[in-house]
């Protein structure tokens, strides 16, 4: 009976599972780790894979995934950016940006919904409590900067969202009293000078220049700054989809923008213009939606590989593509003071980068070229002597 019983015992642990048998005289406990070589379950496996699209990158190396989360960003949200200036071109749709992003979050319900039915663990990680704050974040940024549209050159709209550092060190500063090194100051300063002299040209060349959109893209950056750590934070700390993020943050968002426009009575008159223009108002949303969805899949994914600092780096490298296509497909004033002004926040993002990584940027001093340049020449005029 007894060799019987250790039989058994050995079988269960070659299955890799805990067996628990009692007997008058003993009681037998087997527990054993399941082989490398054995299937890992749904559940565990979710918590380290990142996929995006139905696509696992946690089967590639950095390098790659890298360049596949860079090729997604760059292509649909440059498609992303031509569709949003393009509504925003239909005569009379300007003071509907509200209505548009509640459209917008509706489609990105919906996609997500879709999304997280074709991945194996669809249980929800992330408490509600913090999707509420998520998706406050995400209608304040996502809802002011389509307002803000109807008062601003799109141009003047992407420059100032390059600009996250700002805010974030003014609140630093005041609220948690942190101190900043001589490359965050510069950067800032650089970003503040490139911000002041673009809304100057946009003010003196732009016919429909509202300070009102100004304040509005203001508030919007505020927002933005702080979501993209709220969502980092929330994603490592409990194990996150994407998939379960997008969900879940723009639904609620969903919910709070129809609670506002019902309220403000600016429902009726949004869907009143866009049934009578259901192709240039809702099928042009749908494909901004649809691109952005896919854009924010990709941008999600750096945040949860590569972390907030790279994936902010590589979306202001996207914004300044875009205001350069603006240019190109939809004709507006232009002045070559946008170009320096634009290039002067490139430099302050540049010396944003690289306050963050001193240790891994070695960029050399003016004293170290000037003393290898003084070392160069003796070693030219000893070569020459001998």
């Amino acid at each position: 009976e007894e060799q019987k019983e250790d039989k058994n015992s050995a079988e269960c642990s070659e299955l890799g599972i805990m067996d628990l048998k009692f007997t008058s005289s003993r009681k037998y406990i087997s527990i054993s780790v399941p082989s490398k070589s054995q299937t890992m379950s749904s559940h565990i496996k979710s918590v380290d894979d990142v996929v995006v699209l139905g696509m696992n990158l946690s089967k590639f190396n950095k390098p790659t995934q890298f360049f596949i989360c860079v090729s997604g960003v760059f292509m649909f949200y440059l498609i992303y950016g031509y569709l949003q200036e393009l509504i925003f071109s239909v005569e009379g749709f300007k003071p509907f940006g509200w209505y548009l992003t509640l459209v917008q979050f509706g489609f990105y319900s919906i996609f997500g919904l879709i999304e997280l039915q074709l991945i194996q663990d669809k249980r929800r990680r992330i408490p509600g409590k913090t999707y509420m704050i998520i998706a406050f974040l995400t209608v304040g940024t996502m809802g002011l900067s389509n307002t803000s549209l109807g008062y601003l050159n799109y141009p003047t709209q992407v420059i100032f969202k390059c600009c996250k550092l700002i805010p974030v060190m003014i609140g630093g500063v005041f609220i948690q009293g942190k101190r900043y090194n001589i490359a965050d100051v510069s950067a800032a300063l650089c970003m503040s000078l490139g911000l002041i002299w673009f809304t100057l040209a946009d003010s003196t060349v732009a016919p429909n220049f509202n300070l009102t959109g100004v304040v509005l893209i203001s508030l919007a950056l505020c927002a933005d700054a702080v979501i993209g750590n709220v969502q980092e934070k929330a994603m490592k700390l409990h194990n996150g989809s994407n998939s379960e993020m997008v969900l879940y943050s723009y639904s609620i968002g969903f919910a709070y923008i129809l609670f506002g426009l019902t309220c403000t009575s600016g429902l009726s008159p949004a869907v009143t213009f866009c049934s009578k223009h259901p192709v240039q108002t809702y099928g042009y949303a749908f494909l901004f939606s649809l691109t952005g969805y896919f854009g924010i899949s990709f941008v999600l994914a750096l945040i949860k590989i590569f972390g907030a600092l790279l994936a902010v780096t590589v979306t202001t490298g996207r914004k300044a593509m875009t205001i350069v296509l603006s240019f190109l497909f939809f004709a507006k004033p232009f002045t070559f003071q946008y170009v320096w002004s634009g290039l002067l926040v490139v430099l302050g993002v540049f010396l944003n980068v690289y306050s963050k990584n001193m240790d891994k940027i070695k960029l050399p001093s003016l004293y170290g070229l000037w003393k290898k340049n003084v070392e160069e020449r003796k070693t030219r005029t000893l070569s020459q002597t001998v």
